[in-house]
Parts: structure tokens; C-alpha cells; sequence
């Protein structure tokens, strides 16, 4: 938001800004390397444009603002690598998401890292190596969008887009100690992978700032960045750290049973009606796993040269063969359930969880597995996030100080579908007790 004032304010260009941003970024970045690519050169030219037009009398919300692309997004002339050697051609043209980036006038200053198709929480991969945390270089800033969750965190850049498929918002923000919303499934453009899991956002250091831009791309039934900004009225939250697994869930730290605890008592002394819930992670939500492995073998089908996928990916992805189209639709329609009925049948309008059993893992730790045993490892230390991708509700997490090492601890709220200005509006409180 401060950089919105300036430029507004005459205080600062845009191509100044950009020429800023440009200079953190190739300072900050080499020890966390969370850059695929830089775009200076494009950049600047859309940071003049932006100068002209806002010289013009033009006014836009993010107009002149940079921004860090995660590297999912086609920009024309540029690999789209998604975390991937198999990933080898140009893109032929803007996807949709990036003309409306341009659109908005923002530079698009660098592409971000992100794990191999966008399958991982953690982001390291044999095409652009590891990605680490600038709160604790030996962590993980998480995944899938490792790089820009650890690019704003390092003050590299004030926004970087991101998306959300499985946690891939959340599980980041909540390990580089930023705000992660993950909105309702279908609001904003350009989303819908993984047979609809997946949804777009941002990554920045402040909730508003994600706010103004889910308000610029999106559409809702009312503006986030207002909603942010107001308390809500008293609301009923429920409290849960019981997570959704296949096998055995991790145990959850002690610091992060803490953190819920503490969240849970703010939430409480801010007027809200909260108690501890047990939610029943049934069939209807389980059958995510359909989605996502499914998602997963189609998105490995698409790639320039499938013989060079990593080992674990391959394996993830035959994984998701025996999925005919009539199961996937079985899925879809047994998440929409779920998640129409989930509040209602806990009486309440949102619910607290954590984000992760613990802080950011370490490097390296789910190294030299299989496909099925990394999904079974990621799901035992991530089994918070991904059926509120299934549910197509919105979620956020939102960090909650630091462990006795400094590393950001975090909370998740989730809210019924389409309650994104609400589940904002809480969210914004808690940011500010």
C-alpha cells in the first residue's frame, strides 16, 4: 500500500520503483533463490507506459505497482517452466491472467520458483535447485509458490502472484511468515486446474495489499480491501487441530498447539463465540484425493518432453491413471457437498485451524521418495490445506508470531463458500490484535 501512496503522491515513478525493485531483488535473491528469470528489460517498458498513463490522468488501483510472476503463467517469448526440465518452449502468447497484469499496468519484474508441476509443499527441483527460507536458509519457504512466498519475504518485491491448488498460498505464507488467501474456488480468472482445486492470488507482506489485489482480478460480492479494513460482527469460530490423512498425521508441534490456543483467545476477547469442534473428514472429503491425482497425470500429459519429469513426479502421476472422467465428476460433486454442508454441521461460521504440524520443514526432508511415499510424507505434515481447496471454500492463513528458533508459526481460518468478505474482515482483526 505504501507504494500505491507514492506513486499517487508524484513521490516516486514507476520506473523508479521498478528500477528499485529490480536492484532488491538481484540483491536479496542469491542466497534464497527464488528467481526462475528476470524480466528488467520488460519491466521497464511497462513501467513507463504505467508513468504515461497515470501522467494522463489514469488512476488505477495497482497501475505503475511491480509485480514477480510464479512461473506457472505463459508470458509470450518466455519458457513456462513450471518447476520442470520438460518444460522446454516459449510461450506463443500471454495467458489470460498475465494480459490482465499488463493490463493493470503493473511491470512484471522476475518469474518465481515453484516445485515441479506444482505438486509439492516444499520447492526444490532438479531444474532450478532449492529454494530457501529468508527467516532460516536450511528451511523450506514452502510450496507451490516456494518463490514468491520467499521473494516478498526477503523484501524483494512488494507483491508476487501465487496460486492455490492444495495449500500452495497457505502452506508458503504460513512458512516465510506472510498473509495467505485462498479465496472461494471460481472467483478469480484463470483458475480452475486440477479439475478446479486450484484458484489464483498474491503473496505480500500485508494482508491489504493481498486484499486491493484480489479486489482488482476477482470478482466478489463485496470489496475485500473495505472488508479488511472493518471488524466483523460476532461470529461463531470453531477450534480444530484434527487434520485430514490417508495414513498417520504428523504430530503436531507443541509451538503450533500454542499458536492455535493463543489465536483461539484473541478471537475469543475480540467478542467471537469459540469453542473446540471435531470435524468429519468423511468419504466427501477424501475424495480430493481423486482430484488432485487425477489434476496431477493430466498436467504431467501436457508437458514438451514427459521423459525428463523427476522421478517422484512420474511416479505421483501414474498415480492418478485408474481416474476415469466419471470418477473425477463423482469427486467434484462430493467436494461441492462437503463443503456446502461442513460449517453447518459444526454450527458455526468459520473455523480455526493450523496451517502445518510444525514450521517450515527442513531442506532435504522429503528427499529420495517415490510418488506414493511423498504424497503420504506431504500429507502427514500438510494435512490442513487441501480439502478446503476440495470444499471450494475460502481459507487464509495468517501468521501468528515466531517459535523459539524465529520461525514464523501460523494459523488457518476458514470460511463458508462465497464468505470471502467476512472471512476477510476476520482475518484483517486478527492481524491487528
Amino acid at each position: 500500500m505504501a507504494q500505491i501512496a507514492a506513486l499517487r503522491a508524484g513521490d516516486v515513478s514507476s520506473r523508479e520503483l521498478t528500477v528499485a525493485t529490480v536492484a532488491a531483488i538481484e540483491r536479496v535473491n542469491p542466497p534464497i533463490n527464488a528467481v526462475v528469470e528476470m524480466l528488467a528489460d520488460g519491466a521497464l517498458i511497462a513501467a513507463d507506459d504505467a508513468d504515461r498513463r497515470r501522467s494522463a490522468g489514469e488512476d488505477g488501483p495497482l497501475l505503475g505497482v511491480p509485480i514477480a510472476i510464479k512461473n506457472q503463467h505463459d508470458i509470450s517469448g518466455h519458457v513456462t517452466g513450471l518447476g520442470s526440465r520438460a518444460m522446454v518452449r516459449p510461450a506463443a502468447e500471454d495467458d489470460g491472467f498475465v494480459a490482465l497484469v499488463r493490463a493493470a499496468g503493473m511491470p512484471m519484474v522476475a518469474t518465481t520458483t515453484l516445485p515441479e508441476l506444482a505438486i509439492s509443499g516444499y520447492t526444490e527441483t532438479d531444474a532450478y535447485g532449492i529454494t530457501r527460507n529468508p527467516h532460516d536458509l536450511e528451511r523450506t519457504p514452502g510450496g507451490s509458490s516456494g518463490g514468491s512466498a520467499a521473494l516478498v519475504a526477503a523484501g524483494g518485491v512488494g507483491i508476487a502472484s501465487a496460486s492455490d491448488g492444495a495449500g500452495s498460498i497457505r502452506i508458503p505464507a504460513a512458512c516465510c511468515g506472510l498473509p495467505g488467501f485462498k479465496p472461494t474456488n471460481g472467483t478469480m480468472p484463470g483458475t480452475g486446474g486440477w479439475f478446479g482445486l486450484s484458484t489464483i492470488g498474491a503473496l505480500a507482506p500485508s494482508l491489504a495489499d493481498v486484499a486491493l489485489f484480489l479486489d482488482v482480478f476477482g470478482t466478489f460480492d463485496a470489496p475485500l480491501l473495505t472488508a479488511a479494513r472493518r471488524d466483523p460482527g460476532p461470529l461463531r469460530v470453531g477450534v480444530t487441530t484434527a487434520g485430514s490423512v490417508a495414513t498417520r498425521m504428523r504430530p503436531v508441534d507443541a509451538e503450533v498447539l500454542g499458536a492455535v490456543r493463543r489465536a483461539a483467545e484473541a478471537l475469543a476477547l475480540a467478542g467471537h463465540d469459540v469453542r473446540e469442534v471435531e470435524p468429519t473428514y468423511g468419504l466427501g472429503a477424501k475424495a480430493l484425493t481423486v482430484r488432485y491425482l487425477a489434476g496431477i497425470r493430466a498436467s504431467a500429459g501436457q508437458v514438451d518432453e514427459p521423459s525428463r519429469l523427476q522421478r517422484n513426479t512420474a511416479g505421483i502421476a501414474r498415480l492418478g491413471r485408474p481416474f476415469t472422467p466419471r470418477t473425477v465428476d463423482w469427486a467434484i460433486r462430493a467436494g461441492k457437498a462437503w463443503g456446502d454442508s461442513v460449517h453447518d454441521e459444526l454450527d458455526i461460521d468459520v473455523l480455526l485451524t493450523p496451517v502445518m504440524t510444525g514450521v517450515a520443514a527442513p531442506i532435504g526432508q522429503f528427499d529420495g521418495r517415490g510418488g506414493l511415499a511423498t504424497v503420504l510424507a506431504m500429507n502427514a505434515y500438510y494435512p490442513y490445506t487441501a480439502q478446503w481447496n476440495h470444499a471450494g471454500v475460502p481459507a487464509v492463513s495468517m501468521p501468528a508470531g515466531t517459535d523459539e528458533g524465529g520461525r514464523p508459526l501460523a494459523v488457518q481460518l476458514i470460511g463458508r463458500r462465497h464468505s470471502d468478505a467476512t472471512l476477510m474482515s476476520l482475518a484483517g482483526q486478527f492481524e491487528r490484535v
